[in-house]
């Protein structure tokens, strides 16, 4: 069975556009694929070196995917920085790792561009980090969005030259997983692109009802069709996107006959949108919330999940020192 890894940042909430993209393809990869999926800590301190709510941004996002159906028994969930061989491959793998190289990744120079006043050590070497997450667990496949791509050629490329350089065909070169056709496009509530954190747009899981009903009445919209039968422009498809979503069938083609009809009445739409998305969400939150007060429930996940992501990482660590020569007296 192929070895699959994703980490998640703890950075900001799920919303619909995490729920049934990328979210809802690891829940089916869980079953299909030995999965590792763990929660990168230590990658959020490259931008945030004293944060405040790190551990309960940890809580939150843990929380938040087990609410979700991640099932810890079946796969390997884990906290980044539970598992210290990972740091040691990454000090092993910087060794190796030369200084041109990693200035010219997009996302260094890109960061470094946005906090001039916080160009760490630690941000250059990302790649090296992200490479070790992935080659600790010998994973074949990572999921990955555009901006991630090149650290992922990174990756393959420390791999292959530590391959080369001890001899031995120890790491298998991580290729990209494509969701393809599966990976859902949902739109934001500002008429363009796609739903996302940075963009202020989105609707999340753990949002009340009231907060749902606000971000959804002042979701952009037109004047409304001018003729039977035309094509709604993107800032209204984007509705019906969502009402295809969360909706029943019947209800989005409802409101699609009206707009062909010149009869719609898009403040009755978005209060239909908002209940439907109130009525799917509801659920998730409850138990989100329940997850999250259940401390003694979130220790023990977090140390099965150290624990079997420490003896996968452990028997690769032990095999890397002593090819590099590091050997008990």
């Amino acid at each position: 069975m192929e070895t699959v890894l994703s980490g998640i940042r703890p950075t900001g909430n799920l919303h619909l556009g995490n729920y049934f993209g990328a979210v809802k393809n690891f829940l089916k990869m869980q079953h299909n694929y030995n999965c590792y999926f763990f929660i990168a800590d230590w990658h959020s301190l490259t931008t945030h070196p004293t944060p405040e709510n790190l551990h309960d941004n940890v809580r939150t996002v843990l929380s938040e995917y087990l609410a979700v159906g991640l099932d810890p028994e079946i796969c390997t969930l884990y906290v980044q920085s539970d598992v210290p061989e990972i740091s040691e491959l990454y000090l092993l793998l910087n060794m190796n790792a030369y200084l041109g190289e990693l200035e010219r990744t997009t996302t260094f120079k890109e960061k470094a561009r946005s906090q001039p006043e916080n160009v760490n050590a630690a941000l250059l070497t990302y790649p090296t980090l992200m490479c070790a997450d992935i080659i600790i667990h010998k994973a074949n496949k990572v999921p990955v969005g555009k901006d991630q791509e090149q650290n992922l050629e990174m990756a393959r490329k420390f791999a292959r030259r530590f391959n080369r350089m001890y001899k031995k065909e120890v790491f298998p070169l991580p290729a990209p997983f494509n969701f393809g056709a599966d990976l859902v496009k949902v739109p934001g509530l500002d008429g363009t692109g796609k739903m996302g954190k940075s963009e202020g747009n989105g609707i999340y899981l753990s949002d009340d009802p009231k907060v749902i009903r606000k971000k959804v009445m002042r979701a952009v919209t037109d004047a409304g069709p001018t003729e039977e039968n035309q094509t709604p422009p993107e800032v209204i498809e984007n509705l019906f996107t969502l009402l295809n979503i969360v909706s029943s069938p019947d209800t989005e083609q409802y409101f699609r006959d009206a707009y062909a009809k010149c009869t719609i009445r898009y403040g009755d739409m978005k209060k239909q949108l908002a209940e439907d998305i109130i009525a799917f969400t509801t659920p998730i939150r409850e138990k989100i919330n329940d997850i999250y007060n259940n401390s003694d429930y979130l220790s023990e996940v977090t140390r099965m999940g150290a624990e079997k992501a420490r003896l996968s990482a452990g028997k690769t660590l032990k095999e890397v020192r002593q090819l590099i020569g590091f050997k008990s007296f």
